[in-house]
């Protein structure tokens, strides 16, 4: 029987133990949709990184988005980005793909760092469809990009903890990061 090392709660520990006091930002699972709620929203001391049920990927995913807003945005529910839900027409899908690259990229690179496995998501089932080809390209340049250039204090801690827990290592091999083997979740 195979021990699943990628929990959820191990997830919102190692979120919550690096950015809870320091960012006042707790990470929260179990939730029916991914939702960013700043504390104004909830009436709370603390913002709300939400993510669905209890999928780790979820969770990397909107850690990622946390991580990249700044600190206005993180005053707005959602950060104050435009979303279309499932059903995009192709101007949308465009748009939305636009929006996704950098967050997509990061989540990248904090799913290596925790080993586990990263797969692109168009979010769109039900819509036009997708250029996976060009999409996947893309988010692969911007990780080339954050490997070579640094990502912002936020993410560098988080990418630490990963490492740590899940991997026992310090440092990112970039050899991690083959295009070729990216997966795609339409």
């Amino acid at each position: 029987m195979r021990k699943e090392i990628h929990k959820a709660e191990d997830l919102v520990r190692l979120f919550n133990d690096c950015f809870l006091e320091s960012e006042k930002t707790e990470l929260v699972g179990n939730n029916p949709e991914p939702e960013y709620l700043p504390n104004t929203a909830r009436n709370k001391e603390l913002h709300a990184i939400l993510f669905t049920r209890d999928y780790f990927a979820s969770g990397l995913h909107e850690i990622s988005h946390w991580c990249i807003a700044g600190k206005e945005r993180r005053k707005k529910i959602d950060y104050g980005y435009w979303y279309c839900p499932d059903g995009r027409t192709k101007e949308q899908q465009t748009l939305f793909e636009q929006v996704e690259v950098e967050p997509q990229a990061l989540e990248w690179i904090f799913a290596e760092s925790a080993s586990f496995p990263f797969r692109l998501s168009f979010d769109n089932l039900n819509g036009s469809p997708v250029d996976a080809k060009g999409f996947a390209d893309r988010v692969h340049k911007r990780v080339m990009k954050y490997l070579d250039e640094g990502v912002n204090q936020r993410s560098a801690k988080l990418i630490s903890t990963f490492l740590n827990f899940y991997r026992n290592e310090d440092t990112i091999d970039p050899t991690w990061f083959d295009r070729s083997k990216l997966g795609y979740i339409n």
